[in-house]
């Protein structure tokens, strides 16, 4: 598969790294393919469908905490196929997802920032992923231009992360969601791993998870040291994850096995 540049001007240098891990013949599916009949049936169905009730809670927090601000979530209908972005604060640029962001938000209102897996900040997750549903994934680099070098180098750093053997297994992601997808892998069947569907709730995790979470349990997977949660290692991951992902259609938030 020949990669192609989703942004004129910008160098390709930062992603050969990682090149080889774009050869996935397989076609773009999201993670939603690889769902048995049953659980499609429930993610289709909002009266049984868990996710509803993050949903309707996101709904609840927007208006008590962000519709000062924002209006109607759906003036942030791009948020979540946007995300990772490069932001600057106090001359330090660092990578900020989207559970990041409503936590900085929930400071510069006054409040006390909450862990990433905290129910309210994966409420309006999920809330935020919901008005997005169909956008097309679309992370880009900083308008200014001495952003770019370091937005290609955290992308080069997910990248090669991305084809590193990590963990007594010796295993790297481009392993199993390059190589074997499609394949059963104890009770799962191994998908491209597109992060189309996130936040997510899993069923043995009975509740819902953030994009952090499900790397982290990689990691835990191939029996590799754990990065702490928001890691800047996680936060490269993800956004190689997405520019992989760019024009594949939000689909979350969703269910999983």
């Amino acid at each position: 598969m020949r990669f192609r540049c989703f942004w004129p001007g910008l160098s390709l240098g930062a992603l050969l790294l990682g090149a080889h891990a774009l050869s996935y013949a397989q076609t773009r599916l999201s993670g939603d393919h690889f769902l048995s009949p049953q659980l499609q049936a429930m993610q289709q169905d909002q009266d049984v469908n868990p996710v509803t009730l993050w949903v309707e809670k996101g709904q609840t927090l927007w208006r008590n905490n962000c519709q000062r601000c924002h209006q109607a979530p759906e003036t942030l209908s791009r948020a979540a196929a946007e995300h990772p972005r490069l932001v600057s604060r106090n001359n330090h640029a660092r990578l900020v997802n989207l559970e990041d962001q409503i936590n900085s938000c929930r400071q510069r209102i006054g409040q006390q920032p909450k862990g990433l897996e905290d129910d309210d900040t994966l409420s309006l997750s999920a809330l935020l992923h919901s008005v997005g549903k169909g956008e097309k994934i679309n992370p880009r680099p900083p308008a200014e231009s001495v952003g770019v070098q370091r937005w290609q180098d955290e992308l080069g750093q997910g990248a090669a992360l991305y084809a590193t053997r990590l963990g007594r297994l010796n295993l790297a992601c481009t392993h199993c969601h390059d190589g074997k997808v499609g394949a059963q892998l104890r009770a799962e069947v191994v998908s491209p791993g597109h992060p189309t569907g996130f936040p997510i709730y899993r069923l043995n995790w009975q509740t819902m998870g953030s994009i952090d979470r499900r790397l982290r349990a990689c990691y835990s997977g191939v029996q590799a040291t754990l990065p702490a949660p928001g890691s800047p290692a996680l936060r490269q991951l993800e956004l190689f994850l997405k520019v992989r992902a760019s024009g594949m259609p939000l689909d979350g938030p969703a269910i999983r096995r």
